[in-house]
């Protein structure tokens, strides 16, 4: 069994490491956002089309193990590198807390 904290049967990195370096190494691939600099500073504008998104948020899933939907809403606060991270972030706590209440509140759901 595995979780998005604990990576030991899946290889994948705990979300713990999931930094603003982390995720600027994750828009790195030029050849999926080409527009970006190398050095994109934490709260520079970042805009993400929606084929980098999908692709950001494949490896997101495969590398953290956390599977986020985003809403058109939380899609147009991802401006900058920060908020992208902080978004993740977030998501992965929320995830989190369904997964332990879930566990925990199941006789509460009757």
């Amino acid at each position: 069994m595995s979780t998005s904290t604990g990576a030991s049967d899946t290889g994948a990195i705990p979300v713990t490491g999931l930094t603003t370096d982390s995720v600027r190494e994750l828009l790195a691939d030029r050849k999926i956002f080409p527009g970006l600099p190398d050095d994109l500073g934490e709260d520079a504008e970042l805009v993400l089309d929606s084929l980098g998104l999908v692709w950001l948020l494949h490896v997101v899933e495969e590398r953290y193990c956390l599977v986020v939907e985003p809403t058109d809403e939380d899609i147009a606060g991802l401006t900058s590198l920060r908020r992208l991270t902080e978004y993740l972030r977030t998501e992965h706590m929320r995830n989190e807390h369904l997964r332990t209440a879930r566990k925990g509140g199941a006789r509460d759901d009757a």
